[in-house]
C-alpha cells in the first residue's frame, strides 16, 4: 500500500538528539529550510532533504500511511519494505503494538571496530492514532541515528572513547595497525586508549598528565605540552590527527587550518566544543572546508565532530 504525500507538502524530516532541538532548528533556519511542525524531536519540513550537522538522522522520503487498525498499519508498512525502526513520540502504546507486528530489526550494540550495518532501514512514527508518517529511506543505518556499542567499563579512563568509536564507525575508516596518530588534548587518555587498542602508534599531547595505565600501553608516547604550541610545519607527518581539546571553536578552526595548510596529517578528526551559545557561524566554516564532514553524534554533548579524510 503506497503512502500519500504528507500534509503541507512535507518532503523531509530531521531528527535531533534529545536536548538539541534548538540547535537543529537554528541550523535549518540559517540554511533557509522551513520547519512546518515538530513531532517530538522530529522536525517536519516542506523542503527537500539535505545535510544538517545537528540531525542524528534525516528521513529522505516521508509519506503518510493510513492506520485504521494495528494490523492494517503493519501490513501497509510491510508492503513497502521489510526493515522499519520506530521513532516513538506519541501514542506510545499503539505504536508499540504496530512495531510488534512488524518483522524484528536486530539493533544490537556493535562490538567496535565492527562496521555499521548495511541493510536498508526505514523509519516511521505515529502522527495520530490512525496515521503513520513513514520514510523507507533515511541517512543513518542506525535506529533513530543512535549508535550503541558494547562498552569497555574497565580499560579506558573516561567515556570519551565512545564518541571516537562512533566517529570512526560513521566515517567507515579507522587507524590501521602501525599507523601514526597524534592525539591533541589527550588527557586523561580515552582516545589514546582506543587508538592504541587498534594497534596504532599514538603520540599523546597534553599539559595535563595522561592516565598511567594508558601511558604504559604499547605504542603510546607522551608529550607534556600544549596542542597549540605545536608548529605543524616542524612536526613529522602523521597518518591521523585527533583532537578533543577543550577550547573555543574559532581557536580550533585556526589549529585545523594550520595543519591542513602544512599538509602534515592525512586524516583529521576533531571535536568542536561550544563554550556557551552554539557558534553556528564557525560551525559553518568547518563545514565549508573542502572534504569536510561535520555531525552531531549520539555520544556528543554540546559539540560537533569534524573530520577530513584523505581519499581512498
Amino acid at each position: 500500500m503506497e503512502g500519500r504525500p504528507p500534509p503541507e507538502g512535507v518532503a523531509s524530516a530531521w531528527l535531533a538528539a534529545e536536548g538539541y532541538e534548538a540547535e537543529l532548528a537554528e541550523e535549518l533556519a540559517r540554511a533557509g529550510r522551513r520547519v512546518a511542525a515538530w513531532h517530538g524531536r522530529l522536525a517536519l519540513s516542506p523542503d527537500p532533504p539535505g545535510l544538517a550537522a545537528w540531525a542524528l538522522d534525516v528521513w529522505t522520503a516521508p509519506r503518510l500511511v493510513p492506520a485504521p487498525s494495528i494490523k492494517a498499519a503493519a501490513a501497509a508498512l510491510r508492503a513497502i519494505q521489510r526493515n522499519w525502526s520506530l521513532y516513538a513520540a506519541a501514542h506510545h502504546r499503539r505504536a508499540a503494538l504496530i512495531a510488534a507486528a512488524l518483522p524484528p530489526v536486530k539493533a544490537r550494540p556493535l562490538v567496535f571496530p565492527e562496521p555499521a550495518p548495511t541493510a536498508p532501514l526505514g523509519a516511521w512514527t505515529l502522527l495520530a492514532p490512525d496515521l503513520v508518517l513513514a520514510s523507507p529511506s533515511k541517512t543513518s543505518p542506525f535506529v533513530n541515528g543512535e549508535v550503541r556499542f558494547v562498552e569497555d567499563r574497565t580499560g579506558p579512563p573516561s567515556r570519551a572513547y565512545l564518541k571516537l568509536w562512533e566517529a570512526l564507525t560513521r566515517l567507515g575508516r579507522r587507524p590501521l595497525p602501525g599507523e601514526t596518530c597524534l592525539d591533541l588534548g589527550a588527557a586523561p587518555g580515552g582516545w589514546s586508549w582506543a587508538l592504541a587498542k587498534l594497534g596504532a602508534r599514538v603520540v599523546a599531547v597534553d599539559k595535563a598528565p595522561l592516565d598511567p595505565a594508558v601511558a604504559a600501553l604499547p605504542g603510546v608516547t607522551v608529550r607534556t605540552e600544549s596542542a597549540f604550541a605545536l608548529d605543524p610545519r616542524r612536526e613529522p607527518p602523521v597518518d591521523w590527527l585527533f583532537s578533543d581539546v577543550v577550547c573555543y571553536p574559532a581557536r580550533l578552526l585556526g589549529l585545523v587550518r594550520r595543519w591542513i595548510a602544512a599538509g602534515k596529517a592525512r586524516h583529521l578528526v576533531c571535536t568542536v566544543k561550544f563554550q556557551g551559545p552554539t557558534d553556528h557561524a564557525v560551525a559553518a566554516e568547518f563545514a565549508a572546508i573542502p572534504g569536510a564532514v561535520l555531525f552531531h553524534g549520539a555520544h556528543n554533548r554540546h559539540e560537533l565532530t569534524f573530520a577530513r579524510l584523505a581519499p581512498g
